[in-house]
């Protein structure tokens, strides 16, 4: 109970000083070993570890009964014949024999459409905060930061010796309790900079009372497990700090159980974070420290504003907060308005966005060679850039078949998207990191904060969609000073990007050509294995169909057995449902007009949840008439969506809405058709020659109108006969009593 005691105080570090000490007989000989000890956990540790968070994907295709992609390709490479084979490597090695020079880089030459015009100023022309006074970006060592001993240690055993201009700003600033908004450029350990000062304080934190004290929000599940691996890495001298990973695609029971136990640091992604604080026992945010934003700006690309105004509101609010991304939006502004309480922004090289070890190239795709764009990027990959390469793909299904053809080519590649179980996906990161594989095909989802050593290059097969997301692909290469390439495939329809890239590179863009006899040769190949990517593509439909029907019989055999169980639970509720996200989505674009993009709070949500809630059920108990003019006036609204609005209908949208006018003329119509059938003409040339009435003016139009209903109520009052004579009577006699 004594040693528990001294560790709650301050100097509790002095422990692990004090066993260092002894360890040691001299003390140059013990300056000697932790040098060497220092040489050999450079080499051999690495903050970065993904294969101990699921289980391994061998396992989940027993368990499920499916083969990998992998097997399919090996099953119809062994299928070849051996001559065919033969004849392959041949044709590939006369090709490489006779290019000696397959492709060549030279200084990039803007057309005509791709010049820019310089403007004043060059970068953002405004920003947020200004700069920190007496704030330092330099420290010569992270003893010069004030850390503890068992943080030092942790420092040298992942081979950190100088702080970064973020580390060495941020970290200082972070022990205080201040609220940051951090930015700097890719790769600059922004990790490690809210990493090492929340650890710091936690070291001091009261231990007879646990809880969870500090939240760390991620846009991507992979940069949520990369973060965990790396406070556990930072955290490995310290034995009783808890870290609890908390994301969608593991077992929810198992973090249910993990944050039950109260650890101090949770690693969530918002939407999971928000599920088991609504629906998990025993989980609250009563007792946070630290709210830690990382990737600010990509957590509101993907629409996470909502839920994380729903975490910060279930947040205490005396707390330290930290928001850090490499890019700082608009949203992102309004964001550090409502969440830090008099922050300091540290903006680390913020003119330097560009790391100048990076070499960025671009390969124009002119629109007769749109169709060969595969063939380019395999000749690349087989000639140039052949290990070590992500490639980002615009979609899932490109990914996908990138991969296959990758495969039936002879290449080791891996790849990473959404259609992925989570062991698959955290697989592939791991076969990369460990170079079993040379490439990784990817799409946005490893675009941010992944820090895999060792890449060397970069390939946009995709042209991104802006400026920023270029930004973040080509930063997971050339991080923390080493050299990479960044090589862009540009067609004719992305020549704003190509501007915006020409203006930040400047005259440092290289320009890369492919020989042609190495497109041409490619081209074949990929005609020749498209019937092996139907095949591996049929095969693993087929796969997905058996399994989906199995995972129906199972659920219907678990719902008869355990029905008692299963309807005992209590109801999981959800914070927003896909529906509603659409709803809100949508009314957000009404409101904002355009290019304004308005961040929602979970309040007005809620609000608007209701609101369409009510309005559903009052619109079941109107009458029918009404409903049907209801969906009348959706029908024509849709109409106008999709037609964009013609003049006709904004010339009738003047004079009369378009709900009473498609009222009126179905009822017209309706009274036309009763007539037809009693063997009644009413009015009926008119009627013939309506549609021939373009151009009638607005009162004629109006005036036919009018007479065609008075001419139906007239019809139903003659129909109707002796109803509307008792009802009168009985209004007469009613005036006579009295």
């Amino acid at each position: 109970m004594v040693d528990s005691e001294f560790a709650f105080e301050p100097p509790s570090d002095e422990e692990i000083d004090y066993e260092d000490v002894n360890s040691g007989a001299d003390d140059e000989e013990e300056n000697s070993d932790v040098e060497e000890k220092g040489k050999n956990h450079k080499k051999t540790q690495s903050p970065w570890d993904f294969s101990s968070y699921t289980e391994s994907v061998a396992e989940e295709h027993a368990r499920r009964s499916t083969t990998s992609i992998d097997d399919k390709i090996s099953k119809i490479i062994q299928q070849r014949s051996h001559a065919d084979l033969i004849q392959e490597k041949d044709e590939v090695d006369e090709d490489g024999s006779t290019d000696s020079e397959p492709d060549r880089q030279e200084d990039f030459k803007p057309e005509e459409d791709d010049e820019v015009t310089p403007t004043a100023g060059g970068g953002d022309s405004k920003q947020f905060f200004a700069k920190a006074d007496g704030v330092s970006f330099h420290a010569n060592s992270f003893m010069d930061l004030h850390l503890s001993r068992p943080l030092l240690r942790a420092c040298e055993a992942l081979g950190y010796t100088k702080p970064t201009p973020i580390q060495a700003a941020c970290i200082p600033l972070a022990l205080t309790g201040r609220d940051i908004c951090g930015s700097a450029v890719t790769g600059s350990g922004k990790t490690a900079a809210f990493a090492l000062p929340t650890l710091e304080r936690l070291l001091f934190r009261p231990k007879h009372r646990p809880a969870i004290r500090v939240l760390i929000l991620t846009p991507t599940r992979e940069l949520a497990v990369q973060i965990h691996s790396m406070i556990g890495k930072l955290a490995q001298f310290i034995t009783d700090i808890r870290c609890c990973l908390v994301l969608g695609g593991l077992s929810t029971k198992v973090q249910e159980a993990a944050l039950r136990s109260l650890p101090d640091i949770v690693v969530a992604t918002p939407g999971r974070m928000i599920d088991h604080l609504r629906n998990s026992m025993s989980v609250d945010l009563d007792d946070l420290a630290v709210l830690i934003l990382d990737e600010a700006d990509r957590l509101l690309e993907l629409g996470f504003d909502a839920e994380i105004r729903e975490l910060v509101r279930l947040c205490p609010k005396r707390r330290q907060t930290m928001l850090f991304s490499a890019t700082m939006t608009e949203q992102v502004d309004e964001l550090i308005k409502l969440l830090l309480n008099k922050p300091l922004r540290l903006s680390a090289d913020p003119t330097t966005k560009r790391p100048s070890t990076l070499t960025e190239e671009v390969v124009r795709i002119r629109r007769m060679r749109e169709g060969n764009q595969e063939a380019v990027l395999l000749a690349l990959c087989s000639k140039t850039f052949t290990s070590k390469v992500i490639i980002f793909s615009g979609t899932k299904q490109a990914a996908h078949r990138l991969k296959i053809l990758f495969g039936l080519a002879g290449f080791k590649a891996a790849e990473l998207h959404g259609n992925l179980t989570q062991a698959q996906r955290l697989d592939a990161l791991e076969l990369f990191r460990r170079q079993e594989v040379d490439f990784l095909i990817a799409t946005n989802v490893a675009a941010r904060g992944l820090d895999i050593i060792g890449v060397q290059t970069v390939i946009n097969y995709e042209c991104p969609r802006d400026l920023t997301s270029y930004v973040h692909r080509v930063g997971r290469t050339a991080r923390a000073g080493r050299a990479g390439y960044a090589v862009t495939f540009v067609t004719d329809n992305d020549r704003s990007l190509l501007k915006a890239i020409v203006k930040r590179a400047g005259s440092k863009l290289k320009s890369r050509i492919v020989a042609e006899q190495s497109i041409t040769k490619w081209s074949q190949i990929i005609e020749q294995m498209e019937d092996q990517v139907a095949l591996v593509l049929r095969e693993e439909r087929e796969e997905m169909a058996l399994r989906k029907a199995e995972m129906e019989a199972d659920k219907a055999e678990n719902m008869i057995t355990h029905r008692d169980e299963i309807f005992s639970r209590p109801k999981r509720t959800w914070f927003v449902t896909e529906k509603e996200k659409k709803l809100v989505a949508n009314a957000g674009k009404e409101n904002g007009k355009g290019s304004k993009k308005q961040v929602m709070s979970a309040e007005e949500a809620e609000e608007r949840k209701k609101k369409e809630k009510k309005k559903r059920e009052h619109e079941k108990n109107l009458p029918r008439k009404k409903r049907r003019k209801l969906e009348a006036s959706r029908e024509m609204l849709e109409d106008e969506a999709e037609t964009g609005g013609d003049t006709r209908n904004k010339k009738e949208k003047s004079g009369i809405s378009l709900v009473d006018l498609a009222y009126r003329r179905a009822k017209a119509a309706k009274g036309a058709k009763k007539a037809a059938d009693a063997g009644k003409t009413v009015r009926t040339g008119k009627r013939t020659k309506k549609p021939s009435h373009s151009t009638k003016s607005r009162p004629e139009e109006m005036k036919e109108l009018f007479q065609s209903d008075m001419s139906e109520k007239k019809q139903k009052r003659s129909a109707q006969g002796g109803g509307k004579k008792s009802s009168s009577f009985k209004s007469k006699s009613r005036y006579k009593r009295r």
